[in-house]
């Protein structure tokens, strides 16, 4: 079963219906509590014989005596021609006031219940019902597959806006709003007569009068042993008509007492059916629990916050849906491209390559991951495959495996490409997982598995140079991604670093736009620049929030870098048009554990904002490499200053050019394994931010010290203790 089409197409079709009864729903959540409020409930030890007593004294005319779910007592009967509803002291029978529901309720009810339509609207109410049961059934089954299971499904939310609110909105209240539709669709089996309530026909009962006066209701001796809280209703037996009976409902049942001798004529006990519906009318208003009325209320509430959010991710997925220009079938194609996307990112990557590949005279076919096959014509594939929650394969192609197994092995390169997050444990697990069946079929492949971080255009173009080379023909990739509005900064001040030779370095201080413009913004989020000439945003880990008052980056000189040259170009009053990514993966958060921040080379930035911005004085321990720290020992003087401030416990320096530098930062860290050690036995965070090559090298390091633990990087990871951002 598709789930993730049935979550979609039932929310598009029934939302707004759902949305009513929410609403409505929520609104009705606040009778039971100011009941609650305004009632006076019976004493623990009050019988009904005692209560009936006390009502027929006070209250003249009763005819009823009804035990509301809030415990209140209502007294229905004549004053004379006029009929009177009252709530009454259980304590001494007195008339509190009279009762009445508000007509807002009772409107209200009717919205919910049928949608102002009578019986007809009572069966389009079961019908939505059963479509919000539908909704939270495949609601869960998306959000076990977007954590990665049950064991992460309290860890941190990722991805825009709308997705973070409706998972976070989910995960708190799915299992609620899924109550409400089976108790609402148990309600409604039995207001639409699906189900039998009654355990027969009422029997025939008579009580021939004997001569004896009607005992007084305080004598009657079944009443005598009942406790007040477990009556609903006692209806007292007419005067004028010697036959008549008492009649008694209780949540036990239901029964007929003889008015003159008190004995207990005839009795039925509640059927099962009749208690779901007694517990289905509880768990759905919240009548007689009005803490849980008060639950069922935010949960009406937020389906606004479902409904929206969700319209909004189906409308961004529809925009990033798949229009490929100029694709050839299947069978004419010699170039084949298959795509496995979650959320539709991957597609745009992949009309790049079908139109680059197009350009250079190939027939090119691309479709999804799960219509995988080749034919007598195919020259060569290529497979771009995203990682969906903790390694799992997007809902489409979750069948894609099975089919490349089944698939007959040719002699044509299929090549794949992974896109994911390496904030993730699963980090592009799934293509890694495409890559090794293919191999161990027997695939060839042109290139070797290749994995894009954060859907980066520059490893995507770096890939591209690849390709070209594999191919021995120009193929340059133009992907163009969707861009937020961008503002302009003003350079406000620079520091100048040597760095490597031929590869200046600077540490960029931009001013605040006076007028908004930024989104707020931390330590370790990414500055996206576009730079003048292009298209194509570069990213720069921030070294600054914004309630520092300013928005700070370090910048590598790279050979050739358009985005680089004009940064490190820029003077005082220059300005840069940019944007903020948010990065929350690699956030800190608000814990209170000791954090271990491990960077080399520009790596350094985000670390030095985490150090800048740690007021409070949480535990921080630096682990810095650079080549010559007469060249790269970037933040040098604010890191000495913030240490002794307190804002960083410990602080480790190497660099790698100058005799006794200490090596690299991984040696560092292997010497001070046992320090390390303890902090990790704690639950201490890291963070690691710099090139590939030293991240590998880093969490190689890590393993060793992290053995005797029985830990490692993949487990800290796992429990959202280790973040890495590299380049």
């Amino acid at each position: 079963m598709n789930w993730k089409t049935l979550h979609r197409w039932v929310g598009l079709l029934l939302g707004a219906l759902v949305l009513v009864l929410g609403m409505t729903g929520a609104l009705l959540a606040f009778d039971p509590v100011q009941h609650a409020w305004r009632a006076r409930p019976a004493d623990p030890g009050l019988t009904v014989a005692t209560l009936a007593e006390r009502v027929a004294r006070g209250v003249p005319g009763a005819e009823e005596i009804r035990r509301l779910p809030s415990g209140a007592i209502v007294v229905f009967g004549f004053d004379g021609e006029q009929a009177q509803a009252s709530y009454v002291d259980p304590a001494d029978g007195r008339v509190l006031g009279a009762y009445q529901a508000s007509a807002l309720p009772r409107w209200v009810k009717n919205l919910h219940r049928a949608f102002l339509l009578g019986d007809a609207g009572r069966w389009g109410a079961a019908g939505v019902a059963l479509g919000l049961g539908l909704l939270c059934a495949s609601g869960l089954v998306l959000l076990l597959r977007r954590m990665g299971g049950w064991r992460h499904m309290a860890g941190r939310v990722r991805g825009t806006l709308a997705q973070r609110i409706h998972t976070v909105t989910g995960r708190v209240l799915l299992a609620v709003l899924f109550l409400t539709s089976v108790t609402a669709l148990t309600m409604s089996a039995s207001t639409l007569g699906l189900v039998v309530l009654d355990a027969g026909v009422e029997p025939e009962v008579a009580s021939v009068p004997t001569g004896q006066a009607a005992l007084p209701v305080g004598q009657l001796a079944p009443l005598q042993g009942l406790a007040v809280q477990d009556l609903r209703r006692l209806n007292f037996p007419d005067a004028a008509d010697p036959q008549d009976t008492w009649k008694l409902a209780t949540r036990q049942g239901a029964g007929w007492l003889d008015r003159y001798t008190g004995q207990r004529l005839a009795w039925q006990d509640a059927t099962l059916a009749q208690q779901a519906v007694d517990w289905a009318v509880v768990l759905h208003t919240g009548e007689a629990a009005w803490p849980w009325a008060v639950v069922l209320g935010l949960a009406g509430a937020s389906v606004p916050l479902f409904w929206l959010s969700g319209l909004l991710i189906w409308w961004q997925a529809r925009r990033q849906a798949p229009r490929t220009a100029h694709n050839s079938t299947l069978a004419q194609a010699d170039v084949l491209v298959f795509v496995a996307s979650e959320g539709g990112s991957t597609w745009g990557f992949a009309q790049s390559l079908h139109e680059a590949l197009v350009q250079q005279g190939h027939r090119v076919h691309t479709s999804s991951l799960e219509q995988f096959q080749t034919t007598p014509a195919t020259r060569q594939v290529f497979i771009l495959a995203a990682t969906y929650g903790d390694g799992q394969a997007p809902t489409h192609a979750r069948l894609a495996l099975q089919r490349i197994a089944a698939a007959p092995v040719a002699a044509t390169p299929v090549t794949v490409l992974g896109f994911g997050d390496r904030q993730y444990p699963g980090f592009c697990a799934y293509a890694q997982a495409l890559d090794e069946a293919l191999r161990a079929r027997g695939w060839p492949t042109l290139l070797p598995l290749e994995c894009i971080h954060q859907q980066s255009s520059q490893q995507f173009a770096r890939w591209g140079q690849a390709l070209e080379q594999a191919l021995g023909a120009p193929l340059p990739l133009h992907y163009v991604p969707r861009l937020p509005p961008t503002t302009a900064l003003a350079l406000q001040a620079r520091q100048d670093y040597p760095g490597r030779p031929g590869q200046p370095t600077a540490i960029l201080r931009f001013a605040l736009p006076a007028q908004g413009g930024l989104a707020h913004f931390d330590a370790g989020d990414l500055l996206g620049i576009v730079p003048p000439g292009s298209s194509v945003p570069r990213y720069y880990s921030l070294a600054s929030g914004w309630q520092d008052g300013f928005v700070e980056i370090c910048v590598r000189q790279m050979p050739g870098g358009l985005c680089s040259t004009h940064l490190l170009g820029l003077v005082p009053g220059g300005s840069v048009q940019a944007f903020v990514r948010p990065n929350p993966g690699f956030a800190l958060g608000r814990s209170r554990r000791s954090v271990v921040l491990i960077g080399a080379g520009t790596g350094v930035a985000p670390l030095a904002g985490f150090i800048r911005r740690n007021e409070g004085h949480k535990p921080m321990f630096l682990y810095f490499g650079g080549r010559d720290p007469a060249c790269d020992d970037y933040f040098g003087p604010e890191i000495a200053q913030w240490q002794q401030q307190g804002r960083v416990a410990g602080v480790a320096k190497v660099f790698s050019r100058i005799p006794g530098g200490g090596g690299y930062v991984q040696d560092a860290l292997r010497r001070d394994a046992e320090h390390l050690r303890g902090l990790l036995a704690h639950g201490a965070l890291v963070r690691v931010c710099g090139s590939q090559a030293m991240a590998s090298g880093v969490a190689q390091a890590l393993d060793e010290l992290l053995a005797p633990l029985h830990l490692s990087v993949q487990q800290l990871k796992a429990e959202e203790r280790y973040a890495e951002d590299v380049f």
